[in-house]
């Protein structure tokens, strides 16, 4: 009988979890960075070899490859180098945060040339940098390649023709796993000082004062201070084994977030349209006619007179030019309506994203729009 009535309370325990959980609980490290725990930015270039005669003819692929060279005894000049299986590439990665020396990281590595593709090759040992000039990374390996293309000649030798050609995503690209192996560690802050400095990914008072109020109700009051919206100082152990189990805890730490901002993003390139769920509209009347341009060319033959000299026929196109604006109801919004409504009465009006946003562009003008609008 007991093991029959321990069920239901599990079941309401965990009813109850779920009731008291805020609504947008998120863990403390999703939306933070901690000051000085970052990546940096390599990048290198070198010399991809090893390709089938798609490499590039560009003077500084033939002036790298003669310096190369040099270095290894050779003399000679970019006037003797009519190599095509020789392409000049750019490499770069990300070196992590706390990385060490021996560790291997990742590269791209994109071709600068006119190489037709980078496919089967091989980077030479290339000097990946940082932005104060020093080498962190030392890259060299073989390339792996997503794209594939073919090419094909028509015609016969003295007339060899255009031919056809088919390319599966681009040739002129590819990556090295584990390619660059770390020369130098990159110092960080984070071991020294009293306090770590937490760094808002999305800005906010609010939820600067949210993070706050977590942080102390978890370790005590006074560890967590907001210096202003986007930077909180929280005080850390100065033992090195001690602060990596306080930022593990913190890591883990969930804080209540306040909801988001509304806001309409517009990405004129694409026609997208993307809008959050606190958007709201007061009340407006809506109508949006569409203008349609007509235009229509037909050609006549234009004949010269009888008996004339010199006269040729020639081809006459007349265009005519016609306007017109299609008819369109007027569409009553409501007020405090919700997301859900906004789209379904925009798209009861046949609107198109193009129309979209000019619709949600006049219902802001007009202050019946409550949502910030972002253009990208």
């Amino acid at each position: 009988m007991a093991g029959r009535h321990q069920l239901p309370v599990i079941t309401l325990f965990l009813f109850a979890l779920l009731i008291t959980a805020p609504a947008n609980a998120r863990r403390l490290l999703d939306v933070v960075d901690v000051e000085g725990v970052r990546s940096n930015q390599l990048i290198g270039y070198g010399l991809v070899v090893g390709l089938d005669g798609t490499g590039d003819k560009s003077a500084f692929t033939k002036q790298s490859l003669v310096n190369m060279l040099r270095d290894f005894g050779l003399t000679i000049t970019s006037n003797d180098v009519n190599s095509k299986n020789v392409a000049a590439v750019t490499v770069h990665g990300s070196l992590p945060a706390f990385a060490r020396p021996g560790q291997k990281l990742d590269v791209s590595v994109s071709s600068i040339g006119d190489a037709k593709s980078l496919r089967g090759g091989t980077l030479l040992f290339t000097p990946m940098k940082g932005a104060d000039g020093q080498i962190y990374a030392i890259a060299q390996g073989s390339l792996l390649v997503g794209g594939v293309s073919a090419e094909g000649l028509a015609g016969n030798a003295e007339n060899p023709g255009t031919g056809s050609k088919v390319q599966i995503n681009s040739t002129n690209g590819g990556r090295i796993p584990g390619g660059a192996l770390i020369e130098r560690a990159v110092e960080t802050p984070f071991n020294y000082g009293t306090h770590l400095v937490l760094n808002l990914r999305e800005p906010g008072f609010s939820t600067a004062r949210r993070i706050v109020k977590a942080i102390n109700q978890y370790f005590g009051p006074g560890v967590a201070s907001a210096t202003n919206g986007v930077s909180i100082e929280v005080s850390a152990p100065k033992d090195s084994s001690q602060r990596v189990s306080f930022m593990a805890m913190l890591e883990q730490l969930d804080v209540d977030m306040p909801s988001p901002a509304a806001r309409i993003i517009f990405n004129s390139r694409t026609g997208t349209v993307v809008m959050g769920e606190n958007v709201r509209v007061r009340p407006a009347a809506v109508s949006h006619g569409n203008l349609v341009v007509r235009v229509s060319q037909n050609a006549t033959a234009s004949q010269p007179t009888a008996f004339s000299e010199g006269g040729t026929t020639e081809v006459v196109l007349n265009s005519d030019v016609a306007i017109s604006e299609e008819a369109s109801a007027i569409y009553l919004v409501p007020e405090g309506v919700s997301l859900s409504e906004v789209v379904t009465a925009i798209n009861g009006v046949g609107a198109t994203p193009t129309d979209l946003m000019s619709i949600l562009e006049a219902l802001k003008a007009a202050g019946a729009l409550e949502a910030e609008l972002i253009v990208i």
